[in-house]
């Protein structure tokens, strides 16, 4: 909303600085006209100056108000009484120098009226004009051809400057009505960025939560079914090794709640390397499941950027969890892969019963592992046949 209101305000704003010109050049030839008017000394002085003056308190009445708002009404009124109370002064004094104050209201006709009735009114009153010096000055050729000549020059510039105004002033709204539709259009995109950004902070949070909370939770239910089971049996040291590692799980599922919360890189990465949080993991997966688990680390690990171990943690969590919970193996091995210069390689692979990828949908965790590697800009690619067990393969950059 603020960058949809921005171009009218910009628009008023460039206005009212102009207003400072229309008033400062209307109170120069207003002064100027009123101080001739009061030294003529060739009589009707005060009438004239009458005159004056009512088209300055028309001005301050309605004219002013009138360009300010850009209200016609109000225009329409105060040229309704200053062009007759400025002819009356040339009835009066036809031989005085009382032209300037029309240099204010030829323009001020331009700006307050609709560009026809703009027109007319400069047409009637250059002709008034004509009319009211033909029948106060005194008859002749030359006068006549004078005042012919001066009133076409006059209706040509009051015209021509007229025409202008509007064309600037068209230009302008032009010009405002760009501006405006850019502020929308940017307004515009400025919130579908902000809702693609709270989708894809929704999508990370999911995936966050699926590929570290829900799996610890489901750590912490299968540690309390065997410690359950380890009491009924009463075998008590097993029962305080399942406690032992239900405890450290939880603590674990606290931690990376909190530091999801947070924005913060995983847990597991706070305290060491990507290789050693992976033997974390594989340590913690083998010693809760019985499933026999295996990391290997090729080349030498280097630096390399938080999303993308990020991603490469993840993607070895959910294929560990997988492999618990659906593929009956009694093995599993993670490669970490460090040989290429510029990218780093995971491969997790078990002895399973195995599947078909191309029967079956991927779950909400495989979808998160992919979309992660979308977002680095490559590819996770899951290799299994039934019976043959599966190997999980992604390379992301460092």
């Amino acid at each position: 909303m603020e960058a949809a209101t921005a171009a009218p305000h910009d628009r008023d704003l460039v206005w009212r600085r102009q207003l400072v010109f229309w008033h400062a050049t209307f109170g120069v030839l207003f002064v100027v006209t009123l101080y001739l008017t009061v030294m003529d000394d060739r009589g009707l002085r005060l009438a004239g100056a009458a005159c004056v003056a009512g088209i300055g308190i028309a001005y301050a009445v309605w004219g002013a108000r009138g360009l300010q708002l850009q209200d016609r009404r109000l225009g329409t009124i105060y040229l309704a009484v200053a062009w007759p109370l400025f002819l009356l002064l040339i009835a009066l004094t036809p031989e005085g120098d009382y032209y300037f104050v029309s240099f204010a209201l030829f323009p001020q006709t331009w700006a307050l009226l609709s560009r026809r009735a703009a027109v007319w009114v400069t047409v009637a009153v250059v002709v008034a004009l004509s009319v009211v010096r033909l029948l106060t000055l005194p008859q002749s050729t030359s006068a006549l051809m004078s005042i012919v000549v001066s009133s076409a020059i006059t209706l040509a510039l009051s015209l021509g400057m007229g025409l202008l105004i509007h064309v600037l002033t068209d230009e302008m709204e032009r010009r405002a009505d760009t501006i405006e539709e850019l502020h929308r259009t940017q307004a515009d995109l400025a919130a579908a960025e902000r809702a693609q950004g709270v989708f894809a902070e929704r999508e990370r949070l999911s995936r966050e939560i699926h590929d570290t909370l829900a799996q610890g939770f489901t750590s912490v239910v299968t540690l309390a079914r065997a410690a359950d089971a380890a009491l009924q049996r009463g075998d008590v040291e097993a029962v305080r090794e399942r406690l032992a590692l239900l405890e450290r799980t939880a603590a674990e599922n606290l931690a990376e709640a909190r530091l999801i919360v947070a924005a913060l890189t995983p847990g597991h990465l706070q305290n060491g390397t990507l290789a050693e949080a992976l033997q974390r993991v594989v340590d913690s997966a083998s010693a809760e499941s019985g499933i026999a688990g295996e990391l290997t680390v090729v080349g030498a690990p280097g630096s390399a950027q938080t999303n993308s171990e990020v991603a490469l943690l993840r993607t070895a969590q959910e294929a560990i969890a997988n492999i618990r919970r659906h593929s009956g193996a009694s093995s599993f091995q993670v490669r970490l892969d460090y040989g290429q210069p510029e990218r780093i390689g995971l491969e997790v692979t078990d002895d399973g019963r195995g599947f078909d990828p191309a029967a079956v949908r991927g779950g909400f965790g495989l979808v998160g592992a992919q979309s992660r590697a979308a977002d680095l800009g490559t590819e996770l690619v899951v290799d299994s046949t039934p019976g043959s067990g599966t190997t999980l393969r992604v390379s992301v950059p460092r």
